[in-house]
């Protein structure tokens, strides 16, 4: 980093720029290609998106007046902050019930990284803090919540649904008494758990698009996914106990999933370009089993409840996504640690076993 900055610089002194700010909105320094080859660009011509008008040395070219984004009347600060007290500075259980709206944006992130800056990385004992919200959750609801929050909401959740969980746990249910099928009806938008890293999330019904995208380390369990689940997934398990939308998996090179594939074309809607497609084994069905009977106490799931009634019929439709790579990489780590090293050692050792074995298939 400091040589760009230093190569930076240069660059400015020889454009005549002390600071960042004095070069901003400066479109008389470019100097746009004449001849662009590539056939998409082929005829482009930007004059008007670098027009300079002709305006007084002094209107503003960069921001100059700070941006209020109103964070005093986020519910973290106005409520939740002091609510919590008891258990950020003496690590008291804290239960309450909350009303939220969708104005309400990450609830939690302000909390969770006053947590952090407290206690660490460790966060706080399991469900020391537990929140009973109820209503609709607006955007980035429980973001990068450590562990010792757990966050109850009864009713529906908009885009980035714990996004960057970072131990925390989330439940998720429809209000009591609503009608419609929770399995059938979405209740949590696009790409809920973006960059999870570790805790549980519990989710009864459907989530949009891009679920557990980037996850590296969440379990979850949900009842169906739009397109491009698991997109990118690098660590975690996943359950999904119903149907899922196109290219699942994609990019997909750690963690597990399983899905439950009562219609047989699952294959179809999967991108197999980095993952198998498996029956799940005796260790994955004691696995696959506890999520969903956690998915079951925490959420009242009706369709949880019915696959663990009939559970043997159930388990042989589970289908286990297993990204390749990672299944040889365990694998390896098997051997090694059965030879008697273990720790750092054997994942050294089952780092360069498995780097000879992709030599040796890559012909160098």
């Amino acid at each position: 980093m400091k040589f760009i900055a230093e190569e930076v610089r240069e660059l400015m002194a020889q454009l005549g720029f002390r600071t960042v700010n004095e070069m901003i909105g400066r479109t008389d320094q470019l100097e746009p290609k004449k001849a662009i080859e590539h056939w998409k660009a082929r005829g482009l011509d930007l004059s008007n998106i670098l027009y300079q008008p002709n305006v007084p040395a002094d209107v503003g070219r960069y921001c100059q007046v700070p941006q209020d984004h109103g964070l005093d009347k986020a519910l973290d600060n106005t409520t939740l902050l002091k609510l919590c007290a008891p258990a950020i500075e003496r690590k008291e259980k804290v239960i309450a019930e909350l009303p939220i709206r969708n104005v309400n944006r990450v609830v939690g992130t302000i909390l969770g990284s006053e947590i952090t800056r407290r206690h660490g990385v460790e966060g706080l004992p399991e469900d020391t803090i537990r929140i009973h919200f109820k209503g609709s959750a607006g955007q980035s609801f429980g973001a990068f919540m450590p562990k010792g929050m757990t966050w109850i909401l009864e009713g529906d959740a908009n885009d980035y649904l714990g996004k960057g969980l970072s131990g925390g746990k989330i439940i998720l249910y429809p209000p009591a008494g609503s009608t419609f099928v929770p399995e059938e009806n979405i209740i949590t938008g696009n790409v809920a758990l973006y960059g999870a890293t570790s805790g549980e999330a519990y989710i009864r019904g459907m989530a949009g698009e891009r679920f557990c995208v980037r996850n590296s380390g969440v379990d979850a369990v949900v009842e169906s996914v739009g397109d491009h689940g698991c997109e990118y997934m690098t660590g975690g398990r996943v359950v999904v106990l119903g149907p899922t939308g196109r290219n699942f998996a994609a990019g997909m090179s750690g963690g597990v999933a399983y899905v439950l594939d009562e219609a047989g074309d699952f294959e179809k809607r999967c991108n197999k370009q980095m993952v198998g497609l498996e029956k799940p084994d005796a260790e994955d069905a004691v696995a696959l089993k506890t999520m969903i009977e956690n998915h079951a106490i925490n959420t009242r799931s009706a369709r949880a409840a019915k696959i663990l009634a009939a559970w043997d019929k159930y388990l042989p439709k589970f289908v286990k996504v297993m990204p390749k790579d990672y299944k040889r990489m365990l694998e390896a780590i098997k051997r090694v640690t059965d030879s008697g090293l273990s720790g750092e050692e054997a994942v050294m050792a089952a780092f360069e076993e498995n780097a000879k074995d992709v030599a040796r298939v890559g012909g160098g």
